[in-house]
C-alpha cells in the first residue's frame, strides 16, 4: 500500500451501520468530502484562483476555458483543513490546508508554525469546492452549481467598484437557494493601496446589508500570492457548519456532471460503464447496489407526447478524487461508476437527472402549478455603464422562461398566470417533488437573467409503470 494510503480508515460494508455514521466519522471524512462550498461572484474576480490557492487544483482545465481564461463548466476541487492541536499555536497560522491527494487520517501532517513544528494537526473539514462561472451568459450553469452548495465564498475584486453586475446576481441566486453561510473574500488587495482597500471594505458591507451575506466576514486576500488563505480556512471551519445529514433514508443524488471514461479505440472487452457525478442529498450509496435514474431516456412520439424510460443500473465503483469508496454519504462530490451504456452518460447527458434507490425516487413532472415571487429589480445587466435598476415585468401568458430545479435547467411556457400563481409547461420532464424551490429566469438582451423564484405546488406527472426500464 502506498504511503499516501497508509492511514486511511477502512470502509467495511459488512460492518456498516448507517445509524452511527456522522460527517466527521473517521472512516468518512478521511476518504470523502462532507461539505460543498461554492465560489460565486463576477467574472475575473479570482474564483478559480482562490480555489487553486486552497486546494492546489486548477479547476479551469478544458481547452476552451484555458484559451479564453474563464470558467465555462462547473469546476471541482477538494481540500482538507487541519488545525494544530496545541492551543497556544497562534491563529490563523494554526490552520493548514492540504491538497486532496493527502489521504491519510491517523498520519496527519505536522504543524509548520515556528515553535510548534512538532505538533500534530487534527482534521476538521474535508471540503468539495464547486467553482461556478462568473460570466453573465453562463448563469444557468451557476444555478446548477448552487443547487448543491452548503456554503459559499463570494469573491469581490478589490481593484473594481462594488458591486459588479454578476456579484449582485449571484448573491440573489444563492439567497433563492436558501444558502445562509457566506464568506466574502476581498481579493487582489495586492493591486491597490491600503486606503482604497478600506474604502471598498465599507462599500462591501453597505452592499450586503439586507441580504443573506449581511454580517458575513470580509477577508482581504491575494489568491494569486496565497496571502491570508489560512484565515479563509479558519472562517470556513468556524462560519460554515456541516449541515445535518440524513443517512437513513433511501439514497438520492442529483447529477451535475456525467462522463464516458473510455478512450477512443478501446476494445469491446475493456469498455467500462458510464460515470455519473454529483452530490448525495440523503441516504448512503453502496458498491453493488441497484440504482434507478429518472427521468432516464426521454423521447417524443409522433403526436408530441413525452415518454420517459427510467434507467436501471448497478453501482460498480464509488470514488472521490483518487480514493475508492465502499460507501458514500451526503456531502462532497462523488463519482458513481455504473453498468450503464457510456453513450448515455457522455458529455454531461445525465445532468439534471436524479439517481437513487430503485422505486424510491420522486415523480416525473411535465407541467407544474407553482407560486412565484419576482425580484424587485433586474440584476446582472449593465446599460450605459451602470446596472439596470428597472423593475421586473410581470409574467405574461405564452412567454417562455427558464427554470432551474435542482441541477436541471429547462424551458417553461406560461400556460396561465394569476397574481402569484402560474401554470407552466416544461420543455423537458423533471424528477422533483411538491414543495421544491426553483429559480426563475427570463431572456433579457439575448441572455437569461434571474428574475425570481418559486415553489412547486402541484403538477401533471408521467406514468412510468407501463415503461420497460432500461437496464
Amino acid at each position: 500500500m502506498s504511503s499516501s494510503k497508509k492511514g486511511l480508515m477502512e470502509q467495511d460494508l459488512s460492518k456498516l451501520d448507517v445509524t452511527k455514521l456522522h460527517p466527521l466519522s473517521p472512516e468518512v471524512i478521511s476518504r470523502q468530502a462532507t461539505i460543498n462550498i461554492g465560489t460565486i461572484g463576477h467574472v475575473a474576480h479570482g474564483k478559480s484562483t482562490a480555489i487553486n490557492a486552497i486546494s492546489g487544483i486548477q479547476t479551469v482545465c478544458f481547452k476552451t476555458e484555458l484559451e479564453r481564461n474563464i470558467t465555462i463548466k462547473l469546476g471541482y476541487a477538494n481540500a482538507k483543513i487541519y488545525k494544530c492541536e496545541d492551543d497556544r499555536c497562534p491563529r490563523p497560522m494554526c490552520y493548514k490546508w492540504v491538497a486532496y491527494n493527502i489521504c491519510n487520517y491517523e498520519d496527519s501532517p505536522m504543524c509548520d508554525v515556528p515553535g510548534f513544528e512538532n505538533c500534530r494537526m487534527k482534521l476538521l473539514r474535508h471540503v468539495s469546492f464547486v467553482d461556478c462561472p462568473g460570466h453573465d451568459i453562463l448563469m444557468a450553469t451557476m444555478l446548477n452549481g448552487a443547487a448543491i452548495m452548503d456554503g459559499a465564498l463570494l469573491l469581490i475584486a478589490a481593484n473594481k467598484s462594488c458591486p459588479q453586475p454578476q456579484t449582485s446576481e449571484h448573491l440573489a441566486a444563492v439567497e433563492i437557494m436558501r444558502l445562509k453561510h457566506i464568506i466574502i473574500l476581498q481579493n487582489k488587495v495586492d493591486l491597490i493601496q491600503e486606503n482604497v482597500a478600506l474604502n471598498q471594505h465599507e462599500a462591501i458591507h453597505k452592499f450586503v446589508q439586507g441580504t443573506a451575506a449581511e454580517g458575513a466576514p470580509v477577508v482581504p486576500i491575494s489568491a494569486q500570492l496565497k496571502y491570508n488563505i489560512d484565515a479563509v480556512c479558519e472562517y470556513i471551519v468556524k462560519k460554515i457548519p456541516i449541515p445535518e445529514r440524513n443517512f437513513t433514508s433511501p439514497p438520492n443524488m442529483i447529477v451535475i456532471r456525467s462522463f464516458d471514461v473510455n478512450m477512443p479505440g478501446s476494445e469491446v472487452d475493456d469498455i467500462t460503464g458510464g460515470v455519473a457525478g454529483g452530490s448525495i442529498l440523503r441516504g448512503v450509496l453502496k458498491v453493488n447496489q441497484l440504482i434507478e435514474v429518472r427521468p432516464g431516456i426521454v423521447v417524443k412520439d409522433e403526436s408530441g407526447n413525452i415518454k420517459c424510460t427510467p434507467i436501471y443500473s448497478r453501482i460498480v465503483s464509488l470514488h472521490t478524487e483518487e480514493n475508492l469508496l465502499q460507501f458514500a454519504v451526503p456531502g462532497g462530490l462523488i463519482g458513481v461508476g455504473t453498468t450503464m451504456d457510456p453513450t448515455l452518460t457522455r458529455a454531461d447527458r445525465l445532468v439534471g437527472q436524479v439517481l437513487g434507490e430503485v422505486g424510491s425516487l420522486p415523480e416525473i413532472f411535465v407541467d407544474l402549478e407553482v407560486n412565484f415571487f419576482l425580484l424587485s429589480r433586474l440584476l446582472g445587466v449593465k446599460t450605459k455603464g451602470s446596472e439596470m435598476q428597472g423593475k421586473v415585468p410581470k409574467l405574461v401568458k405564452a412567454e417562455v422562461l427558464m427554470l432551474n430545479i435542482g441541477s436541471m435547467s429547462t424551458g417553461a411556457k406560461v400556460l396561465a398566470v394569476k397574481n402569484d400563481l402560474a401554470k407552466l409547461q416544461l420543455t423537458s420532464p423533471v424528477c422533483t417533488s411538491k414543495g421544491e424551490k426553483f429559480a426563475l429566469s427570463r431572456k433579457v438582451e439575448k441572455h437569461w437573467r434571474l428574475i425570481g423564484w418559486g415553489q412547486i405546488q402541484a403538477g401533471k406527472t408521467l406514468d412510468i409503470t407501463a415503461c420497460t426500464p432500461l437496464g
